[in-house]
């Protein structure tokens, strides 16, 4: 009797173990809650010859489509949730009361890992340098920080997370740093506290539309641009959003959200076939509107754009990364927006926009200049980005400051700006980084002297110099 408890127990367990992977024929899994695309099918043959990862290969197909894939990881996800009080997914939150929060911003959240006071000078001054570009052309240029969720709604953090390292937050810094550049900023997270009511969902990382219209409406004051008045027209409410950390968590039972539907209809049309306010490039026109937009944004985006598309006679909005700034010439823009939510923040000293570096004039009369065979103290190289040519490297962080620019001369007399950039390195992270873009119609030969420049407390100070090769023209 034993024996047979024993065998049935041995079936039971391989029956449930070979189910997810028989079923597939039948019952596989074509979708997923979380924001990635999923494993193609392997093939053992590639264009070089034998798949040696076959197998690692099939082992993540058969993760991501494995028979009841949704309802198993959802199944799982409410035992862990409702027993436990954890989230199943590294990369959600499970609060109290319902609210899930993205994992990416507790560190924001605790004060971890703070940006140096290099690196938030690469971000204001990044955008100083933005701002002048844009502005240079009698265009307009604001910058805004859409807040993460806990930076506003905290009360519903889970205890084992809401262990505070710091009160010093990047954002913080950021601002600082930001007012003493003069950046255009438009302050979301002041005009957010001021609320009472609730603008964020439960179970989504973003704003609901009514937030969403708060952010337009202040974002349009700024730009002192006459506007619909949202928050004074009528809405209705209806039970029917899916928030993007429930169907993460909860892919087989998302539980639907209230969200506020203004009852008067927009009036913007979409340029071409759109299949949501995520896709990477959206144009819209507005009848009756004038003023065209630019605007640069990330997933915070998908709700504000409706509000800013109908306020603009044609508006481009665009999650690409670098930012392209000639895009403004190209779509005839006279404002430029760049929103980026509070989580991201560190990305933007990392990945600098593309644009022609400014030229400059630079006193070097009482600066020591390299000579052949002394050490150079910062690094150089060049790489192709379209129309331009990308000067690039590091600087010795001992030859810098805080708040050292750096400039590059190219043989002998045309002096540049370089943005400021955190960089990757063999070494590890450095916030002494550069990057500057030059046209390639303004270089000539196929080489040629580069110069490097930094600002400091003892005056300019030469770093580099040395042949660089000019990519082909």
């Amino acid at each position: 009797m034993r024996r047979k408890g024993l065998w049935c127990y041995l079936i039971f367990t391989f029956a449930v173990c070979i189910l997810p992977l028989a079923g597939m024929p039948w019952k596989m899994s074509g979708e997923s809650g979380e924001n990635r695309t999923l494993a193609e099918f392997p093939s053992i043959r590639e264009e070089d010859g034998w798949n040696v990862d076959v197998l690692a290969d099939a082992g993540a197909y058969f993760e991501d489509h494995f028979a009841w894939r949704q309802e198993l990881v959802t199944a799982d996800a409410v035992l862990r949730g409702k027993l436990l009080g954890v989230s199943a997914k590294e990369s959600v939150i499970a609060g109290t009361d319902g609210w899930l929060y993205y994992k990416d911003s507790l560190e924001d959240y605790q004060g971890e890992n703070v940006l140096s006071d290099r690196a938030i000078f690469n971000i204001s001054h990044t955008l100083r340098m933005m701002q002048d570009y844009v502005e240079r052309g009698g265009r307009k240029f604001i910058f805004t920080v859409a807040p993460n969720k806990n930076s506003l709604y905290n009360e519903h953090m889970p205890y084992y997370d809401n262990v505070i390292v710091s009160d010093i937050h990047n954002i913080d810094l950021l601002k600082e740093a930001m007012e003493q550049e003069d950046v255009h900023f438009v302050d979301l997270f002041h005009v957010f506290e001021s609320r009472d009511e609730v603008l964020y969902h439960q179970r989504d990382s973003h704003w609901n539309n009514m937030g969403a219209s708060l952010a337009a409406q202040e974002l349009l004051d700024a730009l002192e641009k006459e506007h619909r008045l949202w928050q004074e027209e009528s809405y209705e409410m209806r039970t029917d959003f899916e928030g993007d950390l429930d169907k993460m968590l909860y892919p087989g039972a998302v539980t639907l959200e209230d969200e506020f539907y203004f009852t008067e209809p927009f009036r913007y049309e979409y340029v071409g076939e759109v299949e949501s306010n995520f896709d990477p490039e959206i144009r819209t026109v507005s009848s009756g509107k004038d003023g065209s937009l630019l605007m640069y944004r990330d997933s915070f985006g998908n709700a504000l754009l409706p509000f800013m598309a109908e306020e603009f006679g044609s508006a481009r909005f665009s999650r690409g990364i670098p930012y392209y700034l000639d895009d403004m010439i190209f779509c005839s823009a006279d404002t430029v927006i760049v929103e980026r939510s509070e989580r991201f923040l560190p990305d933007m000293g990392k990945n600098p926009p593309v644009a022609q570096a400014p030229l400059v004039m630079l006193n070097t009369g009482d600066c020591e200049l390299l000579g052949e065979d002394d050490a150079n103290y910062a690094t150089c190289e060049t790489s192709d980005e379209g129309l331009y040519l990308k000067f690039s490297g590091t600087v010795e962080k001992e030859q810098m400051q805080t708040d050292s620019q750096i400039y590059l001369r190219l043989d002998g007399e045309y002096v540049y700006e370089a943005f400021p950039v955190t960089v990757e390195t063999e070494e590890g992270v450095s916030d002494y980084g550069y990057a500057a873009c030059i046209e390639k119609e303004k270089l000539e030969g196929e080489e040629g002297k580069a110069e490097l420049f930094v600002t400091g407390a003892q005056g300019i100070r030469n770093v580099f110099q040395g042949t660089v090769t000019y990519m082909e023209q």
